[in-house]
């Protein structure tokens, strides 16, 4: 499949609200260890605003809760013409990433000016200074990844950078030929890091062909294609526009359903030892 700049495989909300003949049965639904929210339900209705953010609007598709998942928020922005925030993050311990989906944007990062579009990737270090403005003339829309980051004595935090999908090459999960693989915008052995926002990508017809079950809570937010999921004891169908939030340990697999690839964007948290007394008191 062929994508144009203004055509991206990045499937973002379109808003508005079914009408009121629809039916209100979907396929949204939060269990103790999973979460899935349909791309039909994130509507204009649903959208937070956000303290000095102008002409923007937020789907927050995830963020800590007492015995759910513990480390991360994620944001699907939507950034109107002239609209963006010179002071986006209140958090001064608070690390990102931002990963585009639709528009263009410029972020002023440290000073200086970057032009970000579809597939673009930032990573901003705990305490970066950094600003956001679309300055198109069409809505700009970005996952926004936030982590309180984890400090460590004796290891620096890392810096922020910035990377385009298309300038890193997939890394083939072993023994599948490429049929599973994954973008990383980070090495796995850089334990500066102590998140990763990665994109995973499944030929049609691929699995991932055992039930992960491990300590990582992700944010899956798909981005093309459709699969079946397996979620603790269900089996889930999503598509390009779905999200889905799993807690740590939640048994996780799936099947690519076709007919082109499937493709979704992925949170986890990596690098700590687990903690053995309540964030707060840290």
């Amino acid at each position: 499949m062929t994508h144009s700049p203004d055509n991206p495989p990045y499937n973002p909300p379109c808003g508005g609200l079914p009408p009121q003949t629809a039916l209100m049965t979907g396929r949204a639904v939060f269990t103790e260890s999973y979460a899935v929210i349909p791309k039909g339900v994130m509507t204009d209705i649903v959208t937070s605003v956000l303290p000095f953010w102008a002409d923007t609007r937020a789907w927050m598709l995830s963020r800590p809760l007492s015995g759910f998942s513990e480390t991360f928020a994620q944001y699907l922005m939507e950034v109107a013409p002239g609209g963006g925030s010179e002071q986006p993050e209140p958090d001064p311990e608070a690390e990102g990433v931002l990963f585009v989906v639709a528009g263009r944007l410029r972020l002023v990062l440290g000073g200086q000016a970057h032009a970000l579009r579809p597939g673009s990737y930032a990573y901003l270090s705990p305490g970066a200074a950094w600003s956001l403005r679309n300055d198109g003339d069409a809505p700009a829309r970005f996952h926004w990844v936030r982590k309180a980051y984890e400090r460590l004595p004796g290891l620096d935090a890392p810096d922020s950078f910035l990377a385009h999908e298309s300038d890193i090459a997939p890394a083939a999960m072993p023994g599948t030929d490429g049929a599973w693989a994954t973008t990383r915008f980070v090495g796995s052995d850089d334990v500066r890091h102590d998140m990763h926002v990665n994109i995973v990508t499944l030929r049609p017809g691929a699995s991932i062909p055992f039930e992960e079950t491990h300590v990582m809570e992700h944010g899956l937010f798909v981005l093309e294609g459709k699969a079946v999921y397996r979620l603790n004891r269900d089996w889930v169908e999503v598509e390009a526009g779905d999200y889905m939030w799993l807690r740590a340990f939640c048994p996780q697999a799936c099947y690519a359903g076709g007919p082109g690839p499937f493709r979704y964007l992925l949170y986890k948290d990596v690098n700590r030892h687990a903690a053995l007394r309540p964030r707060a008191s840290r």
